[in-house]
C-alpha cells in the first residue's frame, strides 16, 4: 500500500521557511491546545497531540528536516512514493524477506514516519548464521528470524504513572501465508528513559527453514511537552515575570507534572534565577523523583498607555538604581 505524505509543515501551520524558534512557539502553542490533560474532546485531542509531536520531532531536528525537504522535492518522481521509501533506507539496511512491510497501530507514530525516520524496518539487531549442511561441500545459508524494531512515542505522564499501550502490528503476506494483524497489551514502564527499547519476545520476522522467529523492539522516543523539557529525571520550565513582580517578589501558581504547585518568587530575582521543587520531576530507578527546575524569565509590555507610560517616567526620575554602574 503506497505511503501517505504527511505534510509535517502544515501541520505545525508554519511555511518551508519557519525558523528554529518559529517551529517551537509553534509546536508549543499547538501542544497547549490539544495535549490530552485539557482538550476538551480527548480521544481526538490525543490523536492531533501526536500528529503535533511526530512533525516537530521531524522539524525540530536539523538533519531529519533536511532529508525531509529533500525527499518533498522528489516525492512525486522516481517511482513515487514507496520507490522514495525505499531510497531513504540505508543501503544493506533490509534484512531478509519479512523484515520489511510491517505496519503498526498505536505507536504513536505514521507509517511514513516509521519508513523514512524510524528503525522499524531496517532490521535492526537482525542475526544470520550459517548452517553446514548440504553435499560435496555446499554450505546453504539458513537464518534465524531478524529482530524488527518500531519507534514507540510515550508522553511524560505515562512516564510518571506507567502505562499499558495496545500495539497492533500488521505483517504483510509471505510464502503462500495470508496477511495477518497480532495486537498486543505493551507494559510501559514507571520511569522508562527516552530511547530505551521494550522487547516483544519471537515477535519478529519469521525464521526461514524452521528457525525461530526474531523480537520486536519498541523503542522508546518521549513526547514533547509544552511546558517541559527532560534533563535525566528533572524536568525544566520557562516562567515569565513582569518587571515589578522579579523587584517585589511574588506567589504564582505552576504547572508540574499531573498538577499544578505555588512557587514563591523571592524579591530581587534576576533574570536566569533557577528555583528548584524538589520531587516534581520523572521517577528514577530508586522509586525517588528527580526535581522541577523552573527559569525566571522578565519580560517586557510591547505597548503601554499614557497612564503607564508615566508611571515608568516617575519611576525613572526617582530611582537610584544604575545597571551599568561598577558594584
Amino acid at each position: 500500500m503506497p505511503l501517505k505524505f504527511q505534510d509535517y509543515y502544515q501541520t505545525l501551520g508554519v511555511t518551508r521557511s519557519a525558523t528554529a524558534e518559529e517551529l517551537k512557539q509553534a509546536f508549543r502553542k499547538l501542544a497547549r491546545i490539544h495535549h490530552p490533560d485539557v482538550a476538551a474532546d480527548k480521544v481526538a485531542g490525543e490523536a492531533k497531540f501526536k500528529e503535533i509531536n511526530e512533525a516537530y520531532e521531524v522539524l525540530g531536528d536539523p538533519e531529519k528536516r533536511r532529508s525531509y525537504d529533500e525527499l518533498g522535492a522528489n516525492w512525486q518522481r522516481d517511482g513515487g512514493p514507496q520507490a522514495a521509501a525505499n531510497r531513504g533506507r540505508h543501503p544493506g539496511s533490509r534484512g531478509p524477506a519479512g523484515a520489511a512491510g510491517f505496519e503498526y497501530d498505536g505507536t504513536g507514530f505514521s507509517d511514513f514516519f516509521e519508513s523514512f525516520f524510524a528503525g522499524s524496518r531496517d532490521g535492526f539487531g537482525s542475526r544470520h548464521r550459517t548452517a553446514g549442511r548440504g553435499h560435496s561441500g555446499s554450505s546453504p545459508f539458513e537464518t534465524e528470524g531478524q529482530d524488527v524494531e518500531a519507534d514507540l512515542l510515550v508522553n511524560l505522564e505515562e512516564v510518571l504513572t506507567g502505562a499499558q499501550r495496545k500495539i497492533s502490528l500488521r505483517r504483510p503476506a509471505l510464502a503462500g501465508e495470508p496477511e495477518r494483524t497480532n495486537t498486543y497489551q505493551v507494559k510501559i514502564p514507571q520511569g522508562i528513559r527516552s530511547g530505551q527499547r521494550i522487547r516483544l519476545a519471537g515477535q519478529g520476522a519469521a525464521g526461514s527453514r524452521g528457525h525461530p522467529a526474531g523480537d520486536l523492539y519498541l523503542r522508546v522516543r518521549l513526547a514533547r511537552h509544552p511546558d517541559f523539557t527532560v534533563f535525566g529525571a528533572d524536568l525544566h520550565a520557562t516562567l515569565a515575570l513582569a518587571p515589578w513582580e522579579a523587584v517585589l517578589g511574588v506567589k504564582v501558581t505552576v504547572p508540574t507534572l499531573g498538577g499544578s504547585a505555588n512557587l514563591r518568587i523571592p524579591p530581587g530575582s534576576a533574570a536566569g534565577t533557577q528555583l528548584r521543587m524538589p520531587g516534581q520531576g520523572l521517577p528514577r530507578k530508586d522509586r525517588t523523583r528527580g526535581d522541577l527546575l523552573t527559569t525566571l524569565q522578565i519580560s517586557l509590555p510591547k505597548v503601554i498607555s499614557t497612564a503607564e507610560r508615566d508611571l515608568w517616567e516617575q519611576l525613572a526620575s526617582a530611582s537610584t538604581f544604575n545597571p551599568r554602574s561598577v558594584s
